[in-house]
């Protein structure tokens, strides 16, 4: 017996796939996996089988288009074709998270492509380009056009995929794309985690926070004085519930976060400050929370700085920051960042408006002009 791939296409209607496996079946064809892929011009099935040795290719394709299948097409096959192929991909994210620079290899076996090529500029796709539409948040530089393929590299550029057969169908394009979109967080993710030096010489982990980290920030929020969470959330020392922290922990639209101590032989790693930034449109909202014991040593300002970094690379227009009029050592930190800003009071309270040096070109007119705040908020 002899290890084969087959795909085809049929109608995407009642009993059309029985029609196929009844056809192979005849020529004592073994179907030892199939899959379904569904497009714009039907069921794309794909199947993984084990046929007599006295079949060829050629017996195979007239097998399927008497079971009505279509735009056949049939390849040998190795045994590790066995292997499901969500257990497959799986076993790829794990190599990549460990090397992402593999990213292309990984690429070429998921894809069976016979050429995989980044690309610095920005493949446009059109409408009507091919049988995929980008996945939800990708570019117009990712589609599918046949057996070419372009997925929207996150960076920056594109990655174009090409093999000699089939056609890309849409499951293996929100694969592909899945991997590509893996493999910049794991960049990214190595990029934003940084050794932090204070000013007395202690030195921290900053990194991008995740939900993950709910038990340690709930724990940090234990060691932090009700005063401190009030001055942190504006509505008493009470502590926020653990649906709010993952809230906090990975927003939406924006980043969050941690700074870490390093496990000692006497104790574990604990997270000392948790700093967010909340996006809303083209404004962003930030916020700090430092353990009482790491306060006034530089460690808030730093977060801050790294935050307000990451917005101004974003594109926001401004940022905003509410704090109590009597909080000097967040009043002093906010007034350290760059950037044209305004202040408003509402009784205790301080709203606080920075514009960035870029944001798209949409800084509110109001903050062009302005450099710093009334001399009376400030004290």
């Amino acid at each position: 017996m002899t290890l084969w791939r087959i795909r085809a296409t049929v109608d995407d209607r009642p009993g059309y796939l029985s029609v196929l496996t009844a056809s192979l079946a005849l020529r004592g064809v073994n179907i030892l996996t199939v899959q379904v892929h569904t497009t714009e011009s039907g069921a794309v099935d794909d199947f993984l089988v084990d046929a007599p040795d006295t079949l060829t290719e050629r017996d195979l394709m007239a097998a399927v288009e008497r079971g009505r299948g279509r735009d056949c097409w049939v390849a040998r096959s190795e045994a590790r074709g066995l292997v499901d192929q969500p257990t497959r991909v799986l076993g790829l994210a794990n190599r990549l998270v460990r090397d992402p620079d593999i990213l292309g290899e990984l690429l070429r076996s998921l894809l069976a492509a016979r050429v995989v090529t980044w690309r610095p500029e920005v493949v446009p796709g059109g409408e009507g380009s091919g049988s995929a539409s980008p996945a939800p948040g990708v570019g117009r530089s990712s589609h599918v056009d046949g057996q070419a393929m372009w997925l929207a590299d996150p960076a920056g550029g594109c990655f174009e995929v090409r093999r000699t057969g089939p056609s890309f169908t849409p499951a293996e394009f929100a694969r592909a794309q899945a991997l590509v979109e893996l493999a910049a967080t794991v960049v990214r993710g190595a990029a934003d985690r940084v050794t932090l030096v204070l000013p007395d010489g202690a030195e921290l982990t900053v990194r991008p926070a995740t939900v993950d980290d709910l038990p340690a920030v709930r724990d940090m929020h234990e060691r932090c004085s009700p005063a401190s969470r009030y001055r942190r959330y504006l509505t008493g020392g009470a502590r926020p519930t653990d649906a709010q922290l993952r809230r906090l922990l990975e927003p939406a639209s924006g980043l969050s976060l941690v700074a870490v101590v390093p496990a000692t032989a006497g104790e574990s790693e604990r997270v000392v400050a948790l700093a967010n930034l909340v996006a809303e449109g083209a404004m962003a909202e930030l916020a700090l929370l430092v353990t009482d014991a790491w306060q006034r040593r530089g460690l808030g300002g730093a977060l801050l700085r790294r935050l307000t970094a990451h917005a101004d690379r974003a594109g926001y227009a401004a940022l905003v920051a509410h704090t109590q009029a009597d909080n000097v050592a967040m009043l002093r930190t906010l007034h350290r960042l760059a950037g044209p800003r305004q202040i408003e009071r509402d009784g205790p309270l301080l709203t606080m408006t920075v514009a960035l040096s870029d944001g798209g070109g949409i800084v509110p007119r109001d903050l062009r002009s302005r450099t710093q705040a009334p001399a009376a908020v400030e004290a």
